[in-house]
């Protein structure tokens, strides 16, 4: 038998310039993980049955075996709960044949599952910082991607909410900016929230907490300079900001992610449950 894990990924800033050759700072939440057990069997079966996890297996080209997995990923909020399940199978499936891959091979082969042999509309950054876990500075402008660890210590505190009602695939999003890839707004727009990321990992490295609040606020700010937004998603980030938070999209479907005020963290919790929001302070994994 072989088992894996992958945590969900919350975006801190940049998202989602990845897509577009930019960069982008996130994070893994250790209380949020997709795990998988692999066995061999005489037909390959997913338990319970479930096209991502049928899809890596397809994609890692092993033989015929069950794959058992769950989630706490709560999905379609923009946390990666898709990705998470892969990368979670894919590992378990590295373990189950002796099989060691690199975390830029383990992220690529996951991306291809996805965009490749399901047609999903997905930027990198997801599998990249599953891959490699904790906290990341994720470039995608060259050839290579380049992946930055930083010390999860160097974050302040943080608040992560969703609502499951609220929830949007970030296909539709990823879709839709794709299409407008050549406008000179779009592409503009990416390396500014790119410079956002960059800015973030120097004001965590510098210890500015300032700086890194600003970091979330100005990508988020810059979304929604671009996009449609859902206005239950805008009314979370507004309420977390009224608290005096700092807030930015987790993701494209609705999860929120922010830094805590240094006095009355209460409040900000207080305000994103008032608009039925699951709220924690993440752990980084």
């Amino acid at each position: 038998m072989g088992s894996g894990s992958a945590h969900a990924r919350a975006a801190l800033a940049g998202n989602p310039s990845d897509g577009f050759g930019g960069a982008v700072l996130a994070c893994c939440v250790g209380e949020l993980r997709a795990w998988a057990r692999a066995e061999h069997a005489p037909v390959l079966r997913s338990d319970p049955p479930n096209e991502l996890v049928d899809a890596a297996v397809a994609r890692f080209g092993c033989g015929p075996c069950t794959v058992s997995w769950g989630t706490q990923v709560p999905r379609e909020v923009g946390l990666a709960g898709s990705s998470a399940i892969i990368t979670a199978t894919v590992r378990a499936l590295c373990a189950l044949h002796g099989r060691a891959l690199e975390p830029g091979e383990l992220a690529e082969m996951v991306l291809a599952v996805e965009v490749e042999d399901l047609g999903i509309a997905a930027g990198p950054q997801d599998r990249y910082a599953q891959a490699h876990g904790g906290v990341v500075l994720m470039d995608f402008s060259g050839a290579v991607p380049r992946v930055e660890r930083l010390d999860p210590a160097l974050l302040p505190p943080l608040f992560l909410a969703w609502r499951t009602d609220a929830a949007e695939t970030s296909h539709a999003v990823h879709g839709g900016l794709r299409e407008r890839a050549g406008q000179a707004a779009v592409r503009e727009a990416m390396a500014r929230l790119a410079d956002h990321a960059r800015a973030g990992r120097d004001a965590l490295l510098a210890g500015d907490r300032g700086r890194f609040a600003a970091a979330l606020d100005r990508s988020f700010d810059e979304r929604a300079a671009l996009l449609e937004l859902d206005p239950r998603h805008v009314a979370m980030v507004h309420a977390a900001r009224g608290a005096g938070a700092s807030a930015n999209y987790a993701g494209s479907g609705g999860a929120i992610v922010g830094t805590l005020p240094e006095t009355d963290v209460g409040a900000v919790a207080a305000a994103l449950r008032a608009l039925s929001c699951e709220v924690i302070s993440p752990g980084i994994r």
